[in-house]
């Protein structure tokens, strides 16, 4: 017997942290060496309107130590609904330890801290390595060009890897649509070559896994990738571009 499943378009996401999350893997040529930064820029063409949990970042992995994410949100405990996270976890699933942030939180959080970033504004976000087993996050506005360091977290991997952008959405699926425009993608390694990866994969998370199934991610005509919310899925999962 079959049974016929709905496409889950409406609704909140019933998975285990609350969101519907889809995510852009970078593809790197082979051989391209130790990486040590990522970059990308961000831009948030449509805004939420609801009072839910954005949240809008850069991803890599500390190989052998942990995984961290660097971006805004949009989150109703910050003043404005505008923070900055840079956070992650151990390869033990323990938080990943940091220094201070010299930016301001609102609710006294160590990885997320108030960042006043506006609409159709883009901003550069950094990771990179400060010193030995320390990497920083980095967010510039690259209308004003202030650049503005989150902190440094602690991870003993010496270099960066899996990079990846993605959108996590603790809205409705059916909320009103939010756009987010990716750019620039850039990774540079320990020899001081630049270059963007070759190709970046589209991911979305699964049906079984909670997620909506009316997100997509689809290429522009000027080198970015648009992520909507509540739209028409354009861009089927698994695909390149």
């Amino acid at each position: 017997m079959s049974f016929f499943r709905r496409a889950r378009t409406r609704g909140f996401p019933p998975s285990g942290n609350g969101a519907s999350s889809f995510h852009l893997g970078w593809r790197l040529p082979p051989g391209a060496g130790h990486l040590a930064a990522a970059s990308v820029t961000l831009e948030v063409h449509t805004p939420p309107v609801v009072d839910h949990l954005y949240f809008w970042a850069l991803q890599v992995a500390f190989p052998g130590a942990g995984a961290a994410h660097l971006g805004v949100q949009w989150n109703d405990r910050h003043p404005g609904f505008g923070a900055v996270n840079w956070g992650g976890y151990a390869a033990d699933g323990s938080l990943l330890a940091g220094t201070d942030s010299p930016l301001p939180s609102t609710p006294a959080d160590p990885n997320t801290r108030d960042y006043p970033w506006k609409p159709q504004r883009p901003y550069r976000l950094d990771v990179h390595r400060a010193a030995e087993g320390m990497w920083r996050g980095e967010v510039t506005d690259l209308t004003t060009g202030e650049a503005v360091t989150v902190r440094d977290l602690i991870a003993a991997a010496p270099f960066l890897g899996d990079p990846m952008v993605w959108s996590e959405v603790f809205a409705r699926c059916d909320d009103p649509p939010v756009t987010v425009r990716w750019s620039d993608f850039e990774v540079r390694t320990e020899a001081g070559d630049r270059f963007a990866p070759t190709a970046l994969t589209v991911n979305y998370q699964a049906h079984a896994d909670g997620g909506c199934a009316n997100t997509t991610s689809v290429p522009d005509d000027q080198g970015g990738v648009v992520q909507v919310t509540n739209a028409e899925r354009h861009t089927p999962q698994g695909a390149t571009i």
